[in-house]
């Protein structure tokens, strides 16, 4: 398989409203994880941390270079594996033990890494037989309806489990902007993770579709409207009746 260097392992791309997509682009897009960086007058944060394979502090050291709290939207290896790197991480209580203890199993990374994830690997070559999430505890935790206040915008915690039973969203009303995670994005959606619940994923998503939002930043694939999202949360609830 293809080697690459690990200062080509990332790729940042600057949206507008002061966010950026910080994405793994050598792991096959189903795989592949976005991590939002929302940036702030006061402090940043980071929604996700990606497969944790190359530093992200040393291959982006401007991330760090401003107050910055690192947010799961939950907690499957793909996206908090880089989470011990950032000293406040934030995650709903109903995964924080996965944050905590990762072991394979309860992060899913038994099951989904190996070579059908990757292009190419970094050139730290990946033992797979040793690949592990390091332990990164939560500092705090993150509740339905909480506020997290950046400065000069705020983004509210939206609980919504179904693809998991700790799964959040942020919603920022005044650019009516939502930031998914795993419970919609535009692609192939995982209902059926060990700790997956269907009503609960009808629940999240009937609760999304009545928001007044523009755009959409999933957990995978490319962002995209509020009527793409309607009509994807229309048709799911269809083929779920």
């Amino acid at each position: 398989m293809k080697i690459v260097s690990r200062d080509q392992w990332f790729e940042v791309q600057n949206l507008s409203d002061g966010i950026r997509l910080i994405h793994e682009p050598y792991i096959r897009p189903f795989y592949r994880c976005n991590l939002w960086h929302v940036q702030g007058r006061d402090k940043d944060l980071l929604l996700d941390s990606g497969s944790g394979l190359v530093s992200l502090r040393e291959q982006l050291p401007w991330i760090t270079e401003r107050p910055l709290v690192a947010v799961a939207s939950h907690c499957h290896f793909d996206h908090i594996a880089g989470h011990h790197e950032f000293a406040e991480r934030l995650v709903h209580r109903a995964e924080a033990d996965i944050l905590a203890a990762p072991d394979g199993e309860n992060d899913l990374s038994r099951a989904f890494v190996g070579d059908d994830m990757f292009e190419a690997h970094p050139d730290c070559p990946l033992c797979y037989a040793e690949y592990r999430v390091k332990a990164a505890p939560a500092t705090g935790f993150v509740e339905d309806g909480d506020v997290l206040d950046l400065g000069n915008r705020t983004l509210q915690v939206l609980h919504t489990p179904g693809h998991s039973p700790g799964g959040i969203s942020l919603y920022e009303a005044a650019t009516e902007t939502l930031f998914s995670g795993d419970i919609i994005y535009d692609g192939p959606l995982i209902e059926d993770a060990y700790h997956s619940n269907l009503q609960d994923y009808a629940a999240s998503l009937r609760r999304l579709q009545t928001l007044p939002i523009r755009t959409v930043h999933g957990g995978h694939f490319g962002s995209f409207s509020g009527g793409h999202l309607r009509s994807m949360i229309d048709q799911w609830l269809r083929g779920h009746a």
